[in-house]
């Protein structure tokens, strides 16, 4: 399960990372408003922690932007407003659920996991992009009766490009953080390298799936449907 958290007090940012991690989960965390927005419209996450007060865009913002576009990953939104005018702005701003500061760490795990529960938040078996599927517990990328196993990191590159939202760029800054990590020293180089082994697998299937570079901007998939 991947977590992104949204929380600019950095001290409590890394605290709850290195808390979920604790407990076996993928977690990441962002410091602003805007940024939170860009990774969650991504589609890979199982669950967000948002905290109200952020630079840029609120929670609340968040939340309601998530929702209009028809992302329904669940929300868990952090504040330390404990008035009852402030939770229901949250919940009909789009959140799942609500946990006022200070919290303890017992109580947060367990908003969490009940979250993901009643999303029923697991993992599906197979993404599907025009006339691609990429199948998540075996790597292998097939069209038709055509198929070829990706390795690790292809495979992760191609789950994130299948699963943006219609016609959002990601970057290669961004595909850097979510699949070589924050702390790599992967640069430009390897995207490339890894976008490039991609399209040749494409290529292969004959799929009508293409790779598509945005000039400064980043990367789409496009089908081209005869």
């Amino acid at each position: 399960m991947r977590i992104l958290i949204v929380e600019d007090e950095k001290n409590l940012a890394s605290a709850l990372v290195k808390l979920l991690e604790g407990q076996k989960y993928a977690a990441e965390a962002v410091y602003d408003g805007q940024t939170g927005l860009d990774y969650a419209r991504s589609g890979q996450y199982d669950a967000l922690i948002l905290d109200v007060m952020l630079p840029g865009l609120s929670g609340f913002q968040i939340a309601s932007a998530l929702r209009e576009e028809g992302l329904d990953v669940p929300i868990l939104m952090l504040t330390a407003r404990d008035k009852v005018a402030d939770k229901v702005r949250g919940l009909d701003s789009g959140a799942d659920d609500y946990l006022t500061k200070p919290f303890t760490t017992e109580e947060l795990l367990a908003r969490v996991r009940a979250l993901l529960r009643r999303q029923g938040a697991v993992q599906m078996d197979a993404v599907t992009f025009g006339d691609i599927t990429l199948s998540l517990a075996t790597s292998i990328l097939s069209r038709q009766d055509k198929q070829v196993r990706l390795s690790r990191k292809e495979q992760e590159v191609m789950h994130i490009l299948m699963s943006l939202p219609p016609g959002y760029i990601i970057s290669k800054d961004d595909l850097i953080m979510k699949v070589w990590g924050a702390d790599s020293e992967a640069v430009d180089n390897n995207v490339e390298a890894y976008i490039s082994f991609l399209r040749k697998k494409l290529l292969y299937l004959n799929s009508a799936v293409q790779i598509v570079v945005q000039r400064r901007l980043g990367y789409l998939l496009e089908y081209a449907a005869c």
